[in-house]
Parts: C-alpha cells; sequence; structure tokens
C-alpha cells in the first residue's frame, strides 16, 4: 500500500499564507490543499510543492499544491456547487471544489484529490449535505473508478451523525480528526475540517497547532493501492516453463 500525506489549511482570506513553507517542510507533504486563498498572488512553486492549480472566479480561492517529484497531474478541474442564499447575496464564492486526477510516478497508480470549500453556518445543514453529495459525485467523473480523497471546510460542526449516514450511504468514509479545528467562538468550536473519501484507507487525521487563521491545519495520512508485481523476466519465465 503506497501512503500520502495531505494537508487541508482554510487560510482565513489568506492570513495564514506565510505558514505554508515551515508546514510543508515540517511534515513532509506530498499534497497540499487550501481554502481562502489569495489566487492571483499565489505563487507557482512553493518550496518542494508546485501549484497543480487554483480556482479563479472566487473571492476566496481554493488550490492544489502537489509534490512534482511524485505526482504528475493528469486533469483538475473546479465545480461551482449548489449556492445558498449567502453565496448569491454576498456572492465569496463561484466554485466551492477544485480536484484534481493524479498519477503516482513510482507505481502508476491513480487517484483523485479534492480541496472543498462548503457554504457558511448561514446556510442549512441540508445544502452542505447537498454540497458534499455533488461534490462525490464529481470526483467520480474525474476519476471513475479511482480511490479519492476530499479534504477541506465543511462548516458541519453540529448534528455530524446525520452526515454520516449520508456520506456511508454512498460508500464513502467519513473521518474527523484528533481534534477541534475552530476554536475561534466558544458556541462555533468544533470539528469543521475533514476528509471524505472512497477507496483509500485513512491511517490518521491529525489536528496541528493554531496559526494566523480562525482553523487549524489538518494532516491526513492515507494509502491506496496495491504493490505493484513486476513482470517475469524472460529468464524467470523460462523457468517456469
Amino acid at each position: 500500500m503506497r501512503a500520502v500525506r495531505v494537508l487541508s489549511y482554510n487560510l482565513e482570506k489568506n492570513k495564514a499564507a506565510g505558514e505554508l513553507l515551515e508546514l510543508i517542510d515540517r511534515h513532509d507533504l506530498d499534497l497540499l490543499c487550501l481554502q481562502e486563498v489569495d489566487a492571483a498572488a499565489l505563487p507557482g512553486e512553493l518550496g518542494s510543492m508546485h501549484l497543480v492549480d487554483r480556482t479563479t472566479a472566487n473571492r476566496l480561492g481554493l488550490a492544489i499544491y502537489h509534490r512534482s517529484d511524485r505526482y504528475t497531474a493528469r486533469r483538475t478541474s473546479a465545480f461551482a456547487l449548489k449556492k445558498s442564499l449567502h453565496d448569491r447575496i454576498a456572492k465569496p464564492a463561484h466554485e466551492r471544489l477544485l480536484a484534481t486526477r493524479l498519477v503516482d510516478r513510482a507505481t502508476d497508480h491513480e487517484l483523485v484529490v479534492a480541496s472543498f470549500h462548503a457554504s457558511p453556518l448561514t446556510a442549512l445543514n441540508s445544502l452542505r449535505r447537498a454540497q458534499i453529495a455533488s461534490a462525490h459525485e464529481c470526483l467520480s467523473g474525474i476519476g471513475p473508478g479511482l480511490p479519492h480523497l476530499m479534504v477541506g471546510d465543511y462548516n458541519y460542526p453540529l448534528f455530524r451523525r446525520g452526515l454520516g449516514r449520508s456520506v456511508t450511504r454512498t460508500g464513502h468514509d467519513l473521518t474527523f480528526s484528533d481534534g477541534r479545528t475552530y476554536t475561534r467562538y466558544k458556541f462555533l468550536r468544533g470539528h469543521f475540517d475533514f476528509a471524505t473519501s472512497m477507496g483509500m484507507a485513512i491511517q490518521s487525521v491529525e489536528t496541528l497547532p493554531k496559526g494566523g487563521s480562525d482553523h487549524m491545519p489538518i494532516l491526513v495520512t492515507a494509502t491506496y493501492g496495491n504493490p505493484v508485481q513486476p513482470d517475469p523476466s524472460p529468464a524467470s519465465a523460462t523457468a517456469a516453463q
């Protein structure tokens, strides 16, 4: 099984952008999924990470970085999901999902990884569940049958059992981190940032220390695929006959 380390971080209107280089170095990341970024200000290279793609229609954007020595991005797509009233009035985000189809250069395994940002708490949980379900359909469309991992700010701190039932009915796994990811207000403390997946084994989801954002970053370690067995050499094939 091949392990991947993915960090998800809501930068709170880009306030925590200056922390990214240290996080990349400290945690030996393979992928970096960001929310609430200033997309126009993002560098193409961030330490050992390469910018795969970013949204362009958002005031608060999404972005994905990857280690180009490990992965090759075959396709990236941004998606608009069902809008809340807040979205229609304030227009903070048109694209709430950014997804990339990757190939592991060492094993040729393919997978889909996505950065997701649900509508804020002014919307109903039912709308966020609809956004999550639609996002999962988008991931399956990018890579039919491939394992996929979606991380980000789900804005879903309450009634998580209902969300779990909704997610598992579609064959996905829902994994929360080992600590709360949002503590700005007493009545809003909880797990806002987490992971949903299909076809991947989630080893851990760790909440990292708070930085300049009102969200804490989460570090997801997951595995995918079976070890690739090399084709028998002509010599061994002859010996087996």
